[in-house]
């Protein structure tokens, strides 16, 4: 039996011409959509949603190209823009009945959710980032031997062809890496999760290569016209890292906060998947969010 987020329904949902995500819903309240990142699903956000459900709608996506959502091929670099998949995300949430919403990502899906939160402003009412930078931010602290730690940034940034090929003939070592040495508690991802991960992943591996690939390029100059034009996240912003800016020499605070001027920024001691590794902290930091 496939693992599922307890006492959540499970739901296919259209959010694009010939593009449906699968979305796990539970509780009732005011609605917060939580958003996975690399390499999982929607099943990273089992302990926190649950807990949340108490008191809230919450909506536990795949991502377009991820999980069992629906992976298009990326016949042009918009596919997988962090704009379209933001879009995917309103639209969710609009089928389900909520025109405004919370909005949570770890990961991939915080780039997400930060493009959401920058081009539907009227829609997300507060958001939550876990342990990313946005965009330019991240290319730009990679330098030197310390971007070793983001190799695979590098690799699938190449053109169509050898990224996906080399993973695709190693998938579950490539994989397996990231949940493996991400993880400073390994009973954090149990075996049946860490098999569902693998699973999806390495049958989304185009896919998840094109969503990496947008980042190196057509996130890139969204971004750069936004920070030239001043765009802003102006609903609240909680941003949980783990302590990168140390370990790589750049204030983590002062690049969020040009992003966000209401920020509450704050380093974790757990690993990479603080959703699972550390659930009740990030239950706490967002049920505080939502009272901003």
């Amino acid at each position: 039996m496939n693992p599922r987020i307890n006492s959540f329904d499970h739901q296919r949902v259209t959010v694009a011409d010939g593009v449906a995500l699968h979305a796990a819903v539970g509780g009732s309240g005011s609605p917060i959509v939580l958003l996975h990142g690399f390499p999982q699903t929607h099943l990273m956000w089992r302990h926190v949603a649950a807990d949340l459900a108490a008191d809230h709608t919450v909506i536990c996506p795949d991502l377009r190209g991820y999980g069992a959502s629906d992976k298009p091929a990326a016949t042009d670099p918009e596919v997988y823009a962090k704009r379209t998949m933001a879009d995917d995300i309103v639209a969710l949430a609009r089928a389900l009945g909520h025109d405004r919403f919370a909005l949570a990502g770890h990961d991939r899906g915080a780039l997400v959710a930060v493009r959401a939160g920058l081009d539907h402003p009227e829609a997300v009412t507060h958001l939550a980032a876990l342990d990313v930078l946005p965009t330019l931010d991240m290319w730009d602290v990679m330098r030197g031997t310390s971007a070793a730690v983001g190799f695979h940034l590098y690799l699938m940034a190449q053109p169509p062809g050898l990224p996906e090929q080399l993973i695709a003939a190693s998938s579950d070592a490539f994989f397996g890496h990231f949940l493996d040495s991400w993880t400073r508690d390994p009973d954090a991802i149990p075996a049946e999760i860490r098999a569902a991960y693998l699973t999806a992943s390495r049958a989304a591996v185009p896919s998840i290569v094109a969503d990496y690939r947008a980042s190196a390029g057509i996130d890139v100059e969204h971004d750069t016209a936004d920070r030239a034009g001043g765009r802003q996240l102006r609903m609240p912003v909680t941003v949980l890292q783990q302590d990168w800016g140390a370990a790589l020499g750049f204030d983590a605070a002062g690049r969020w906060r040009a992003w966000a001027p209401d920020l509450h920024h704050r380093t974790v001691s757990c690993g990479h998947f603080m959703a699972e590794e550390a659930p009740a902290e990030v239950v706490k930091a967002l049920r505080a969010l939502l009272t901003r």
